[in-house]
């Protein structure tokens, strides 16, 4: 073959197959017959049912009792690309992962589907019977198993079968071939007998155009339908998956626990790590690093980005970068959360004296931080407002900012709402919602969230804190350079909040002692 027919072969080869050029792989029909050949069977014994398996369909009944008539399309979402043929971790969307109970990596570009019937006559005596449809591991006889990267078993591993799927989460279970038709036939206006979708947006680009289209089809007048109408629509389904995880049921509350014990065990390896960080230009990522090994260790990953900040990087909200330098007399603050295999996760910020013992300015503001957590923990009671917890947690900090002199008003003109002097140093809120997502139930209404009753059940923090740049002319140097902030994890229950994440010490002189025996008993392993 010359030259040219080399190069009219490589410029005729589709540009998304040419990833595969590294792989060399064979194509010989002799090669063909000997991969799908003399493998072990496998195994036919089905698992037992998932402890999830019936708060989820609690969930989706929930959820189903919402939208009657209407069909329900929840995407798990697809792989992501990090960088040309190399995906990041995959992680379900987290509606998806609450409605069937599924976590850790197995279901890309699955979709939940919950199909209107006859009132009384669905799932659990429901609104609608729910379809769970997902590509299943190809047979062992078959080209994908050795030659598909992205699902083939030779590749990544076994996958759950459609049968294995449905004895675990006691939900029907269908091939992803058949999902175009189920979710777009019969699709159309109630009033002449069609059925009106509504969608997860934004989840799987495929999914939201294969659901315009059909909309779009069955329309009795296309050109002028309403997308921004049925956007609304949709965007009531992704405001009921949020608001039903106001509430955790009892399994939730466990995952919550175990999510939380692993974050303990992160924040020890931290202090553990903290000596080599002292000595390292980066001794940040040293934190950073020893915290993501136990997370991957215990769990199924990070719940967020960890934030492990010393100096003045602390007075940084959201210093991810984590490139500084540790160094003795400095604070480091960090915030970290293990998700669970389950993908549940925790959110907890410490705020420790880098070399074991606060000086005599941070220990002032450290404890100014404490009081005003412990305010809002006190704040925290069932039939109170959300956004009470805020109130009385930055009060006492506005009333320390007074004592201080660094307040430029009284403190009564600082916390009304024409003032706001206070949040100079305490720009952020004081609690948010927690669960599958680090900041959890974003979606849900106002009225309640920030205005909503506290009740059992709910999961949310509390972390004030107060931040002190380098460049803050406003303070005297003394507080410059000092960012400290207490974030715990705080269960509401029928008798008062329960500090899920309390095993971790927050008074300083708890946090020194604390500090100081695991070193003791590092040095007594060497």
């Amino acid at each position: 073959m010359n030259d040219a027919d080399n190069t009219q072969n490589s410029a005729s080869q589709p540009l998304d197959e040419r990833v595969n050029n590294r792989s060399q792989r064979p194509v010989s029909d002799a090669f063909k017959a000997f991969m799908a050949s003399n493998w072990a069977p496998a195994s036919k014994d089905l698992p037992g049912r998932d402890a999830v398996a019936g708060f989820a369909a609690t969930r989706r009944k929930t959820v189903s009792a919402q939208f009657p008539g209407e069909r329900l399309v929840i995407p798990a979402g697809p792989p992501k690309v990090r960088s040309n043929d190399c995906d990041y971790r995959f992680r379900p969307h987290s509606g998806f992962a609450h409605l069937t109970g599924l976590g850790l990596d197995h279901e890309p570009d699955a979709v939940l589907i919950l199909d209107p019937v006859a009132e009384g006559t669905g799932d659990d005596g429901g609104t609608h019977r729910a379809t769970l449809y997902f590509r299943p591991l190809a047979g062992r006889d078959t080209e994908q198993f050795y030659a598909d990267s992205r699902s083939g078993e030779f590749w990544i591993g076994a996958r759950p079968t459609l049968a294995e799927f449905e004895a675990r989460l006691g939900l029907a279970t269908a091939h992803l071939d058949g999902l175009e038709s189920a979710i777009t036939k019969n699709v159309g206006a109630p009033e002449i007998g069609g059925t009106s979708i509504r969608l997860v947006r934004k989840v799987d680009e495929n999914i939201d155009a294969l659901v315009d289209t059909a909309r779009y089809n069955t329309a009795k007048d296309p050109d002028n339908l309403d997308m921004g109408a049925l956007d609304a629509l949709d965007e009531k389904l992704s405001e009921a998956l949020s608001e039903v995880r106001l509430i955790k049921d009892a399994w939730e509350i466990e995952q919550m626990e175990v999510a939380v014990a692993a974050t303990v065990e992160g924040f020890e390896e931290v202090v553990k790590s903290l000596p080599r960080a002292l000595t390292h230009a980066r001794g940040e990522r040293v934190v950073e690093g020893a915290f993501f090994a136990r997370a991957r260790e215990v769990g199924n990953e990070l719940g967020y980005d960890t934030i492990a900040a010393a100096g003045n990087n602390a007075t940084v909200l959201h210093w991810t970068r984590n490139t500084g330098t540790v160094s003795a007399g400095e604070l480091l603050l960090l915030d970290a959360g293990v998700e669970a295999d389950s993908l549940y996760t925790a959110d907890i910020t410490r705020t420790l004296p880098a070399n074991g013992t606060f000086t005599e300015i941070q220990r002032k503001v450290y404890e100014a931080v404490l009081d005003a957590a412990d305010a809002g923990f006190a704040a925290a009671r069932p039939g109170t407002r959300f956004r009470e917890i805020h109130t009385a947690a930055t009060t006492v900090l506005a009333e320390r900012l007074a004592s201080w002199g660094l307040l430029p008003v009284s403190v009564e003109e600082a916390i009304s709402p024409e003032g706001q002097q206070h949040r100079r140093w305490m720009p952020h809120g004081t609690s948010h919602h927690l669960g599958l997502d680090v900041h959890d139930c974003a979606q849900a209404k106002r009225e309640l969230y920030l205005d909503g009753i506290l009740t059992e059940g709910m999961v949310f923090t509390i972390e004030p804190g107060l931040y002190f740049k380098n460049e803050d002319l406003a303070i005297p140097a003394e507080y410059r350079g000092i960012g400290v902030r207490i974030e715990d994890d705080i269960l509401m229950t029928a008798d008062g909040p329960v500090n899920l994440s309390a095993a971790l010490p927050r008074k300083a002189e708890d946090v020194e002692d604390w500090m100081a025996g695991i070193y003791r008993e590092a040095d007594a392993g060497n």
